[in-house]
């Protein structure tokens, strides 16, 4: 019973980045890169999985260390693993992914300030053990990944008439090129805010029946 309640523990604590703790759908974090860099799929998704690699490290490490590092320097002493990782990633794709990285420009290395990596090393590695802690971020961060992933598929079929570069929705179809400016990011993700809210009213009126 006691090893069906931890791996139920595990479970909550993996799927609630999806949905009900969603770090942008819910919590409004990360808003800078989430509206600026999801013109396109493909760089939702490099953004999403340069979060998941810093996010997923940095709460191994804390979670390692929280038990040595005095609280005085706590915040100070989580930002310099955090921006350890994070040069990791901008290395990483200005050697091997440049048109990547020049599309990102400086989101890549403002993931040290990133509300999501910082708050999750506060709230729950500096207090979680190891395993825990990579669970969470996992989940957290994956939610985070899928959330980028659909506005920028959104927005790059809409605003260019293509899905991963691939030609879509046809030549009779005329892209709508406010998608691929900031109001576009706007109205994509209120309107993804909007059905969210509404899936949720209507699983609550399910529940209190």
């Amino acid at each position: 019973m006691a090893a069906k309640d931890d791996r139920k523990s595990v479970g909550v604590e993996f799927v609630k980045g999806f949905w009900k703790e969603n770090p942008i759908l819910v919590m409004l974090l990360g808003m800078c890169p989430t509206l600026a860099v999801t013109t396109s799929v493909i760089n939702g998704l490099t953004m999403g999985l340069a979060v998941v690699f810093v996010l997923t490290c940095s709460s191994l490490i804390v979670s390692i260390v929280r038990n040595i590092i005095p609280k005085q320097v706590r915040i100070p002493v989580f930002i310099v693993i955090i921006a350890t990782f994070v040069t990791m990633v901008d290395l990483f794709l200005k050697a091997f992914l440049l048109d990547l990285s020049k599309a990102l420009g400086p989101f890549i290395p403002l993931i040290v300030v990133n509300c999501i990596i910082l708050g999750r090393a506060e709230a729950f590695a500096s207090k979680k053990g190891v395993f825990l802690s990579v669970v969470d971020a996992l989940g957290v961060s994956f939610g985070f990944t899928i959330t980028l992933i659909i506005l920028g598929g959104i927005r790059e079929v809409l605003g260019m008439r293509t899905f991963f570069g691939h030609p879509v929705l046809g030549e009779g179809f005329e892209p709508w090129i406010v998608m691929l400016l900031p109001p576009g990011a706007f109205i994509t993700l209120g309107l993804l805010l909007g059905v969210k809210n509404s899936i949720d009213k209507r699983l609550k009126e399910k529940r209190s029946r």
